[in-house]
């Protein structure tokens, strides 16, 4: 019993770090984890996955 108590407020308190901004600050959102939105990714030349499938289907048509 003592485990699912500790599992349960494990969950809750990671629960509450990770919408820490999105509860607390003022028109707060998560960040964006797509590809598009990384200029990291797209200086790196890395693309969606997706997106390359579907030019690759069309080059091929």
């Amino acid at each position: 019993m003592k485990t699912v108590i500790l599992t349960i407020l494990i969950l809750l308190v990671s629960i509450l770090l990770l919408g820490v901004k999105v509860l607390f600050v003022k028109g707060g959102r998560f960040p964006s984890g797509h590809v598009h939105s990384s200029p990291a990714l797209r200086a790196k030349g890395i693309g969606c996955a997706t997106a390359e499938a579907s030019e690759t289907r069309n080059n091929l048509s």
